[in-house]
């Protein structure tokens, strides 16, 4: 039961001490920043893009 009990003790204190999953955290909040970025950025563009395109579909039905 004692060995049990420190087996456990050692393997909560490599886990606490090991920083590898604060890495990942950190990695996984940017890929969500950037991904955020692009979503809003998308949208924006596709609204130019929209009013552009109607524009153009205007000039030509009056032209015609």
């Amino acid at each position: 039961m004692r060995t049990m009990m420190a087996s456990i003790g050692a393997r909560y204190h490599i886990i606490t001490m090991s920083d590898e999953g604060q890495d990942l955290v950190e990695y996984a909040l940017v890929v969500a920043l950037i991904a955020f970025g692009a979503v809003a950025g998308m949208q924006q563009l596709a609204t130019g893009i929209g009013t552009a395109f109607a524009m153009i579909s205007n000039d030509l039905a009056t032209t015609l």
